[in-house]
């Protein structure tokens, strides 16, 4: 592909750039004082969204229509930036708030004054000790420069900023899930309407938007929006942080345009350059765990938010790759996806607090020896059963759980029966027994030889 001028990225590797001194020799918050001192609010969400700035959480829901639902004579505005990033595989927030934790805060700034936001609150998972001094101390920096609290660049305009630190909940990932924590409250999503845009934090209303998405507001209000729309692929614009792990031979961070193919990301000379110890792929996570699994065949999949589904997949997600090598066992692939899942379900909805758990019972079976063919149909139809996108559930954590699972099945079916054909004839009884005694325990599994698969 041809050579990308890195946009998210370009500071990472400036010295001091965590400062705001370096920060702004480098062209820092000129994009919010542009945005405060010349353009209205309305002014800033119109441009966002003739971008097409799609959310970089996960769903690729538009950001300048979300924040144009909020309603027209609200008092009071919050704005929740989600830095929990807890999908497995995902890791670009983090790297974005410990290189360049400026540039998140501008974002934050422009964001702030586009919704008439009074008061913005960055939700941070707890694991992220380093990176939580890293962005406290620079929001005290920019407290002192004037970049918030009152009567901010002396426009008129005011916002405080709060980093509130969360206890690690992947279900607070979800919007309304983080909300409540937020609120000092069990970490378990709202039933919706009302949607934050009109009740939120605190029952006001709300604008919910993760970290990426708000550093490419600070890019698309500098350059515009034609520039913006110049990257990527029609329908998904802009460039993207993609992560990768797995055994290649650079698993980390890489910044393309939205369109790279999940081939170029493992393979690519700029990117991972391929699998360590010559080994082959057997298939990839491309989007963080929850959007499902390509092959091998299927690894020229561009990574953008629409030719994704044409393979199957739940969306882009947040475009953590996860490699998985020719030489894993499919059976405890399946079985670790299932038992994040069963673990994570806060168990307010019947059929994903009971259904992850039955998957991961079932998922065990199989990675034990124990498995039956008819296991494999037993766990397509639960995974037909679950989530938001059949109406049965309050958010989106099922849809996430069952679509690793349905790929996994589905595209490497016939390893799991070659798997099942080939297990100890008297291997049922032994393992089934081993099964009741645990209770199909989630940390007696944690703790097992099989924890450590892909």
């Amino acid at each position: 592909m041809p050579r990308f001028e890195p946009v998210l990225s370009k500071n990472f590797r400036t010295e001091g750039i965590r400062s705001l001194d370096v920060y702004r020799k480098n062209g820092g918050y000129r994009a919010a004082e542009k945005a405060l001192k010349t353009m209205s609010p309305e002014q800033v969400i119109e441009t966002v969204t003739a971008a097409n700035l799609r959310g970089r959480g996960g769903a690729g829901f538009p950001a300048g229509m979300k924040w144009s639902f909020l309603p027209k004579d609200r008092k009071i505005t919050n704005l929740c930036v989600n830095a929990d990033e807890s999908e497995p595989g995902t890791f670009n927030n983090r790297v974005l708030m410990e290189n360049d934790p400026h540039q998140m805060l501008e974002g934050a700034l422009i964001a702030g004054y586009a919704t008439r936001t009074t008061t913005a609150y960055i939700y941070m998972r707890v694991e992220f000790h380093e990176q939580f001094h890293i962005l406290q101390k620079a929001l005290d920096e920019a407290y002192a420069a004037g970049y918030f609290g009152n009567n901010i660049l002396g426009t008129g305009f005011s916002m405080n900023c709060y980093v509130h630190r969360g206890a690690g909940a992947y279900v607070c990932g979800e919007e309304t899930g983080l909300i409540e924590s937020l609120e000092g409250k069990r970490g378990w999503p709202r039933i919706k309407p009302p949607f934050p845009a009109v009740e939120g934090v605190f029952r006001r209303p709300t604008v919910v938007n993760n970290v990426e998405t708000l550093a490419c507001c600070v890019h698309i209000i500098e350059r515009g929006a034609d520039w913006f729309k110049s990257i990527g692929t029609p329908g998904s614009a802009g460039p993207k942080l993609y992560t990768i792990s797995g055994p290649v031979k650079r698993p980390g961070w890489y910044e393309a345009p939205l369109g790279l193919s999940c081939r170029d990301l493992i393979f690519g000379d700029d990117f991972a350059q391929g699998m360590l110890d010559g080994k082959g792929v057997k298939g990839c996570i491309p989007g963080g765990l929850s959007v499902g699994v390509l092959t091998e065949k299927e690894l020229d999949c561009k990574l953008d938010f629409d030719e994704v589904r044409k393979f199957g997949l739940l969306g882009l997600g947040t475009a953590g790759a996860i490699v998985i090598p020719a030489d894993a066992d499919i059976r405890q692939v399946l079985m670790n996806c299932a038992r994040f899942y069963a673990h994570e379900s806060c168990g307010q909805c019947t059929q994903c607090r009971e259904g992850t758990g039955w998957m991961y019972k079932i998922a065990a079976r199989i990675a034990l020896g124990a498995g039956r063919i008819e296991d494999l149909d037993l766990l397509s139809e639960l995974s037909q059963n679950m989530g938001m996108m059949p109406g049965l559930s309050i958010c989106g954590l099922p849809d996430g759980a069952v679509y690793p699972i349905r790929t996994i099945v589905q595209k490497f079916r016939g390893e799991f029966e070659e798997r099942i054909r080939a297990q100890e004839p008297g291997r049922a009884a032994e393992v089934l027994q081993r099964l009741n005694r645990s209770a199909y325990s989630l940390p007696i599994f944690g703790q097992s030889r099989l924890a450590g698969a892909v």
